[in-house]
């Protein structure tokens, strides 16, 4: 299975977005109807790195934030959780903190509404990213939001370089925004030049062919992972919401389905999947194991109400993984 650099200060440093989340606590209702929200840390990324030092991961970041008190509440949230904050920057033309108003209509309806437009996170700049600190991570995750526009995008790309040229594992973790990206095509140059370079890659079926749409590749999961397992990827995730997701590797491949759970919203199960997935991978585990605990941890997501206030430690990880397959048995079948 993939490996990662031991003695290392950090084992993952994600770059990109972070955000504020708003969640209504009036259920069952549509956004124009309500009237009052739970503040929480948002953003892929972001939430990503929390999960991972709630499983007891050294985590780092690269990113930019608002120089106000949503940027203040971030690095301090950050800090409680164990991050390092050295290199999140504060912005300098007063740009702002992404918004993100969530609806839940029903356990198996919701939707985001994202305020994007002149955000905090797209600032980060060529001269933020820093080799040395690059280098002292075994793991680099880049969210697919960094690459968007400029210059955020040369800075990730800038931090792809670093990573490559000192041996640190690459996560792509394609996170689609239809916010700030141009066209399709756009989308499927920048996505498919970090995609070729990563180690790991995961997204959604929709992602992947966005991230495909100028190879002439059919849409199947097969030749999608057939495709980039042909580039440098060792595993790529390939997620199907409410369906599961399929995990490729050069060792085997995996059907996962959801476990059972009583689902409060419809998103955040993706940032816990990644965080407990990598946090598996990185511990030695089995891919099959890591998946289980990747697909354990998204179902806890998407019964709780916050994303990364809710991020689950070993623990209660573990724990809700005996209870649901002494229930329901496995869900990992290998294909």
């Amino acid at each position: 299975m993939i490996s990662f650099q031991t003695g290392k200060q950090l084992d993952i440093i994600p770059v990109g977005r972070v955000a504020i989340d708003f969640n209504p606590t009036d259920y069952n209702r549509p956004l124009n109807e309500s009237s009052n929200f739970n503040k929480y840390l948002g953003g892929s990324p972001a939430n990503i790195a929390v999960g991972m030092a709630r499983l007891g991961n050294r985590v780092g970041f690269l990113g930019r934030v608002s120089d106000d008190q949503f940027g203040t509440y971030v690095t301090d949230y950050f800090r409680r959780e164990g991050i390092d904050v050295s290199h999140i920057f504060r912005c300098e033309h007063g740009e702002k903190l992404g918004l993100t108003f969530t609806e839940m209509l029903s356990p198996t309806e919701s939707s985001i509404l994202m305020y994007r437009e002149g955000v905090a996170d797209l600032q980060l700049n060529v001269g933020d990213v820093d080799k040395e600190y690059i280098a002292s991570s075994a793991c680099l995750l880049i969210s697919g939001t960094a690459l968007c526009t400029s210059p955020t995008r040369e800075a990730a790309f800038k931090a792809l370089s670093f990573a490559l040229h000192s041996g640190v594992r690459v996560v792509f973790d394609a996170d689609y925004r239809a916010y700030t990206w141009k066209n399709k095509d756009e989308i499927a140059i920048y996505t498919s030049l970090v995609a070729e370079k990563a180690d790991i890659i995961m997204g959604s079926r929709e992602e992947f062919d966005l991230m495909e749409r100028l190879t002439g590749l059919n849409g199947t999961d097969e030749a999608s992972a057939a495709y980039w397992l042909g580039k440098k990827a060792e595993i790529c995730v390939i997620k199907h919401g409410k369906a599961g997701s399929r995990a490729y590797s050069r060792e085997g491949s995996y059907d996962v389905k959801p476990f059972p759970v009583d689902a409060l919203k419809g998103f955040g199960g993706g940032d816990g999947y990644a965080s407990a997935f990598l946090h598996a991978l990185m511990g030695g585990k089995p891919l099959g194991e890591a998946l289980e605990m990747g697909s354990a941890s998204a179902a806890m997501l998407v019964a709780s109400h916050a994303c990364s206030r809710d991020m689950p430690d070993e623990e209660s990880l573990a724990a809700f993984i005996r209870e649901k397959k002494e229930k329901y048995g496995s869900v990992i079948t290998r294909l």
